[in-house]
């Protein structure tokens, strides 16, 4: 008999459940199957050279082209915990839209042949 999976309780907001939820039925996903493959996407990109504040520059470069496009003010938070909670939101949003991942394989080809992208 093979053991089952150790599983662990976390407390999340209900925003970012949500979101996972509207996801997960996209994707034909679990709502915890859906966090924890954003928490692998987000391990993958830190492994892959991917800084945190690389990674916040590129939420906030899409962030600005999308404010930019639709002419919209950025919103701004009155916390540290509601700052959290935006860039979470954005994460998703841009993860989901496909710009996000795009960034992270140009910036992660960068780290890997500094030499080459300077050249393009």
């Amino acid at each position: 008999m093979s053991a089952l999976p150790a599983f662990s309780s976390v407390k999340l907001s209900s925003a970012l459940v949500t979101e996972a939820k509207q996801a997960a039925q996209t994707l034909r996903r679990s709502t915890a199957g859906q966090i924890e493959y954003w928490a692998l996407l987000g391990k993958a990109v830190e492994d892959g050279g991917l800084t945190t504040r690389e990674a916040a520059n590129a939420i906030n470069q899409q962030n600005d082209k999308s404010l930019a496009a639709t002419a919209q003010p950025p919103s701004r938070t009155a916390s540290q915990a509601s700052q959290a909670s935006a860039i979470v939101a954005q994460f998703t949003e841009f993860s989901a839209s496909g710009a996000l991942a795009q960034h992270v394989r140009h910036v992660i080809a960068q780290n890997a042949h500094p030499k080459q992208a300077l050249k393009a």
